[in-house]
């Protein structure tokens, strides 16, 4: 079952989030819940900070956003944009002659899908991590549009991750006994990537764990045809191996 909280809220409990930075379908600011819009000549700014944690060189920041002209210049660019984001009674950003930072009290969801995304990965995660987070399908494509370098290896990045934390998702509730969120966990993985054969693995384990064999074949073929098509290839042996003969769960191989 999909956790109906705001991204943010997920790890704070049903309080409203005091202060929060939001990049999914952002960037904007909620103070108190209330939202408020980031300046645009700030936005920038705003993200690369963001996408540096715990802080970025106030050098770096300038001559990344502001690369054409000397660094004068981008140094004052930046001056600018940070004053604009003051006057819009955006106070999110900690600054000082050498470095930018988001303000510590403010919750970042691109930042706290990550560390979900991790606590998934080396097995530190809790009972609370094990749910389809509403804001799966936004940390897939993080702040589409934007085209700069610098956020498209964040986006990258962080894609690599929750796909990932998203097939681990799928094991851990198949081994808690939640089949069904099991298999979307993993079909929303085999959604994202159609040609990843670890996400294709976990859903057919998944289905295989309620004794679907018809689902599992079906999902095999299903990407058999896709990688034929995309890729020339036939899916490795070890995954052809899942349907051929499944042992399912709790029942002895013949």
């Amino acid at each position: 079952m999909r956790t109906s909280a705001p991204p943010t809220a997920a790890w704070t409990g049903d309080s409203p989030v005091s202060l929060g930075l939001h990049l999914f379908h952002g960037p904007y600011v909620t103070v108190g819940g209330e939202r408020r819009e980031i300046p645009v000549g700030s936005r920038r700014v705003v993200v690369l900070t963001a996408l540096h944690h715990p802080s970025v060189d106030r050098h770096f920041a300038a001559g990344r956003l502001w690369p054409d002209g000397d660094d004068q210049r981008a140094a004052g660019n930046l001056r600018s944009a940070l004053w604009r984001l003051r006057g819009a009674g955006v106070d999110i950003m900690a600054c000082d002659s050498s470095v930018l930072s988001v303000r510590e009290p403010v919750l970042v969801d691109a930042r706290l899908a990550g560390e979900w995304a991790r606590r998934l990965i080396d097995g530190s995660y809790t009972a609370a991590d094990l749910v389809l987070m509403p804001w799966l399908e936004d940390a897939l494509d993080l702040l589409p549009g934007w085209y700069d370098d610098w956020v498209i290896i964040a986006r990258e990045r962080l894609r690599q991750r929750v796909l990932h934390a998203t097939e681990q998702l799928s094991r851990r509730l198949r081994e808690a006994g939640r089949s069904a969120e099991s298999v979307e966990a993993a079909m929303m993985a085999v959604a994202a990537d159609p040609l990843r054969e670890s996400a294709q693995r976990v859903l057919i384990e998944a289905h295989l764990a309620e004794c679907n064999l018809g689902e599992a074949r079906r999902a095999f073929e299903l990407y058999r045809r896709v990688v034929r098509a995309e890729l020339g290839v036939e899916p490795s042996s070890a995954l052809a191996e899942l349907v051929a003969c499944p042992a399912f769960p709790g029942r002895p191989a013949r």
